[in-house]
């Protein structure tokens, strides 16, 4: 998960001239991730760029081996999941 704020002075903009955050990259809290589940973390209230590496092998395999596997635990019986197609598609067919 990646969370952004808008750090900065914006004075043109009527009640938006300071703007406080900190912005983060998140992982799973799981074996294979550091502990805290914070990747990467930019120095609070401060304009800076925040990179980070992520590899998705890595976050696949959680996915699917992982402490906690929620996307094998859905209640298909509750809901299902429908493709729709295009309303551009639907109004050209309609005619």
């Amino acid at each position: 998960m990646v969370i952004g704020g808008s750090v900065g002075n914006l004075p043109q903009v009527q009640n938006v001239d300071i703007q406080y955050a900190q912005s983060a990259v998140y992982s799973p809290s799981d074996f294979a991730f550091p502990h805290d589940a914070i990747i990467a973390e930019s120095t609070p209230n401060t304009e800076m760029a925040l990179i980070a590496d992520l590899n998705l092998d890595q976050l696949y395999e959680v996915r699917d081996k992982g402490s906690v596997t929620n996307g094998k635990d859905r209640r298909l019986d509750l809901y299902s999941l429908v493709l729709r197609k295009k309303a551009t598609n639907a109004l050209k067919e309609s005619e």
